[in-house]
């Protein structure tokens, strides 16, 4: 999938003693976004905006060791063996022993010659590393401009990492005009060590430079073309964490010291063997407990209190890289978890003060969020027709942001129409879930509408189900809504001499919150890679049963 950018110049960071000028670049393709403002938050803005850097770069697939050189010596060795066995004669031997010393002078002498050439090379690509590491951005990051916040996005070069830094306006001092919108900026990795300059004496004024925008057409103005063809999984990653987000979730709050005891522990020790998995403990009323496996080392935090209702043993894994979140311990207040479940993704929200960090991790590292998650399968999927959509779209857009409960009251639409709405908005990439405060935001990922049945329906599960919904072998036995809201489904699907039983539990909010097949995928999985394509067809089939009511 390829994306075309236009800037009007590059990003950049210029001042002097006691002033820095901070000008992002926007794409100037897209609607006018900008914004300017003078940096009241200096130390908290930079270490947020460095943790943001971090997500960027972050890549903890494992690296398997090169051993091609190794693998060549033991075959020449082999061979030479097997040669000394079959020699007969002691002279032959010795003759053998001779060319073989004289290969090893000579292997070493060449390799005395060639050294400095890869030395150069090394130093060749070291430099690139340090100087030139735009290769290493997927995708410039994306800014949004909003009536109360500015807030970027960001992923990881594995794709399990999520970030997103949010800035109020209380952040800021002297801010000037602003229009509300998305853009990508352009972002190298040479502004990341100017960042490291904000200092509180310095006054630092941030702008998304609006002066792109109003540039007319004289031939003489440069523009940067940028072109990147990216992989489906990158937007697909993008859709299916918002959906993540709007799941529902274990949350509790963990003081800034406690998760310097969690990152303490992921610094002092190193596992070799597995399971290498975190499990927290939760009890109403007592401290937060974490046990650290395979040592079964707990960790009290007695500073955070649970105050759920019932208590939880949630595990989750991909733990290292909660280490993003080391450089935001000094300046915030309080860590908000939310886990949606063992095996499950996971969010950590960052109070500090006017500004908010939110990363999600994904179930695992190699879990990313385009191949295995599939939460969108699990969101709300209530069935609202076009002209519904865009009535709460169009809603959403007059303020920007809003609660799901209040745009239904002002639109006097049905809280699930709205939620169906509003996931269907979210899948395509054209509003986000934001976790901090509850509420959904309009935020154009792309220029151009995505391809959404080629990212949300690339799943072959969901095409299995609605195959079985044309084939009609899908049956709905029972439906029930207990005193809470949820419905309890149950249905049989037979294909052939197969007959499957499967269950399933649907909130309020039509959210996926617990089910059950007897198919051989669910027991291996459970909902760990999302629904299966039985669990899905009973669903689609009830849905299709109101319609036709």
């Amino acid at each position: 999938m390829e994306f075309n950018y236009s800037y009007s110049g590059n990003s950049r960071i210029s001042g002097n003693g006691d002033r820095t000028n901070m000008s992002f670049a926007p794409d100037v393709t897209r609607s006018p976004t900008y914004f300017r403002g003078e940096l009241r938050q200096n130390i908290a803005f930079r270490e947020a905006i460095s943790a943001l850097h971090d997500v960027v770069v972050s890549d903890l697939r494992f690296q398997p060791k090169d051993k091609t050189a190794y693998k060549e010596w033991a075959a020449q060795r082999n061979d030479l063996d097997w040669q000394l066995i079959a020699t007969q004669r002691q002279s032959v031997t010795d003759r053998l022993r001779e060319l073989d010393a004289e290969m090893s002078d000579l292997r070493r002498r060449s390799s005395e010659r060639t050294s400095e050439y890869y030395k150069s090379v090394r130093r060749y690509f070291d430099y690139l590393y340090q100087k030139d590491r735009d290769a290493w951005f997927v995708l410039d990051p994306v800014i949004t401009v909003h009536p109360d916040e500015v807030f970027f996005e960001c992923f990881s070069q594995d794709e399990s990492s999520y970030g997103r830094l949010g800035a109020s306006y209380e952040v800021f001092k002297n801010v000037g005009d602003f229009a509300c919108g998305t853009t990508n900026v352009d972002y190298s990795a040479a502004l990341y060590d100017e960042f490291q300059k904000i200092r509180t004496y310095k006054s630092t004024i941030f702008e998304v430079d609006p002066s792109g925008f109003g540039v007319e057409t004289a031939g003489e103005a440069a523009y940067k073309e940028v072109k990147i063809d990216l992989p489906d999984t990158w937007v697909r990653g993008f859709l299916q964490v918002n959906s993540a987000m709007s799941l529902p979730a274990v949350s509790f709050d963990l003081h800034p010291m406690d998760i310097y005891n969690l990152c303490l522990v992921l610094r002092r020790r190193k596992e070799k063997n597995g399971p290498r998995s975190m499990k927290y403990i939760l009890k109403p009323g007592e401290p937060v407990r974490v046990i650290f496996e395979p040592w079964n080392l707990e960790v009290v935090c007695d500073r955070s209190f649970y105050q759920g209702n019932k208590p939880e043993e949630i595990r989750v894994w991909g733990r290292r890289r909660l280490l993003i979140l080391e450089r935001l311990i000094p300046v915030a207040r309080k860590f908000t978890v939310h886990l949606l479940g063992t095996g499950l993704p996971s969010f950590y929200v960052a109070d500090l003060h006017d500004l908010s960090f939110t990363l999600g991790l994904s179930g695992w590292t190699a879990n990313d969020w385009a191949k295995a998650g599939n939460f969108d399968l699990m969101a709300p999927r209530a069935t609202v027709d076009d002209w519904t959509k865009q009535k709460v779209f169009a809603g959403l857009q007059e303020n920007w942001l809003e609660s799901p409960d209040a745009l239904a009251k002002r639109l006097k639409l049905d809280r699930s129409l709205v939620l169906g709405a509003l996931s269907a908005y979210t899948q395509a990439g054209r509003a986000i879930f934001d976790l901090n405060k509850q509420v959904y935001r309009v935020r154009e990922l792309t220029q151009e509408p995505l391809p959404i049945d080629r990212l949300r329906f690339a799943n072959d599960r969901e095409s299995a189900a609605t195959g079985f919904l044309t084939k009609k072998v899908v049956k709905v036995d029972s439906s029930s809504i207990d005193t809470g809201g949820t419905l309890h489904l149950a249905g049989t699907i037979k294909i052939q001499s197969q007959t499957y039983k499967p269950t399933l539990e649907i909130d309020r909010d039509e959210r996926l919150i617990a089910a059950n097949c007897t198919c051989n995928w669910h027991q291996q999985n459970k909902l760990f890679k999302g629904p299966c394509e039985h669990i899905l067809a009973v669903r689609m089939q009830y849905q299709q049963s109101l319609v036709r009511l």
